[in-house]
């Protein structure tokens, strides 16, 4: 184990990640991570832990002290609604030339959990934080935790491009229901979610059944979404429904890497697309996992419980007269 950085090398490259924050102390945890350990890592939060790390803890004070200067905040973004391909889209991008891929280190979610009045103390010096690469000519590209787009518009710096990361509500629904996991984590946001809608003066029926409660969830997401693309003005926004990525993941994935400047030869490109990364569970690379997997699974639920689909996305649409940021939702995203 080493001892706690200096500040001059916290500040020189992308060595020591701000992985976790402790809000009320005032402490932040730095994790000394490689090239190689970013790309490994499917997510840089509590899980990070489980394996041996070298990691110091260090007062906020002191690491915001130490990229003060006149650093890099030219990170690209991806924020997301959840369970849409971003790990996914985060790998594929991470292959490509001069591209440092971080995936969901915790200190964003720490600090959007945070009561707002507090978070406005640790925003700015994250920019800094998270655009630190290995190499001058290399680019960090940030996958956010999905209800960190909270505070997308004090992440993304004047100018600079995050790419925002959907599905439909139809598939969205159905992909949840046919997840164990993902109906576990459901039921312990819904009470936070609602929360979240409340906030926005989007207004659900109560949930009457698990679909109900994953149109929720995409309401929240999408709705989070909407507003942090109306507070970013200054900043480039793109917009990627997952399903149609999947439908030609080597045009999609190039129209993403020209978006965000990766220089990305279209034959790397292709090949990515139809990699090993494109059959494997991006979230634990052990297990397979595929578009024509999700295509079924989507299909299955439907079959399944269509019905409540349905009727779940009926509460959406009425929910949406009343919430112009709603509608605008489900115009982006189809409407069903």
């Amino acid at each position: 184990m080493s001892s706690a950085p200096t500040p001059d090398e916290v500040a020189r490259d992308a060595t020591w990640l701000a992985q976790a924050l402790d809000p009320n102390a005032g402490m932040v945890r730095l994790v000394a991570m490689g090239r190689d350990s970013y790309r490994a890592a499917s997510f840089l939060d509590d899980r990070l832990m489980q394996q041996p790390v070298d990691a110091q803890l260090v007062a906020w004070p002191d690491v915001a002290a130490a990229v003060e200067g006149d650093l890099r905040t030219d990170a690209r973004w991806i924020f997301h609604i959840g369970h849409v391909g971003s790990t996914l889209v985060s790998r594929l991008l991470g292959e490509l030339h001069g591209v440092l891929a971080v995936r969901e280190p915790r200190l964003l979610r720490d600090v959007a959990l945070c009561p707002p009045a507090m978070r406005q103390g640790y925003l700015g010096p994250i920019p800094k934080l998270m655009s630190r690469t290995f190499a001058d000519d290399e680019v960090a590209c940030v996958k956010a935790t999905s209800f960190a787009s909270e505070i997308a518009p004090g992440l993304v710096g004047a100018g600079e491009r995050a790419l925002f990361m959907f599905a439909s509500p139809r598939n969205y629904v159905a992909s949840i229901l046919a997840g164990e996991n993902s109906v576990k984590e459901l039921h312990a946001l819904a009470a936070h979610r609602a929360q979240r809608l409340q906030s926005r003066g989007v207004t659900l029926a109560a949930a009457r059944h698990d679909a109900d409660r994953a149109a929720a969830a995409w309401a929240c997401e999408m709705a989070t979404l909407e507003a942090a693309a109306e507070d970013m003005t200054g900043r480039h926004v793109a917009w990627a429904d997952f399903d149609a990525m999947l439908r030609n993941m080597s045009a999609e994935l190039g129209s993403v890497a020209s978006f965000f400047g990766f220089d990305a030869d279209p034959g790397k490109l292709d090949a990515l697309a139809r990699g090993p990364l494109m059959t494997r569970y991006s979230k634990d690379p052990n297990y397979e996992y595929s578009a024509n997997l999700r295509e079924q699974l989507i299909a299955q639920e439907i079959r399944f419980q269509g019905a409540d689909v349905d009727a779940a996305l009926a509460m959406l649409g009425s929910a949406a007269e009343k919430s112009a940021l709603l509608a605008r939702a489900l115009g982006r995203a189809g409407g069903n």
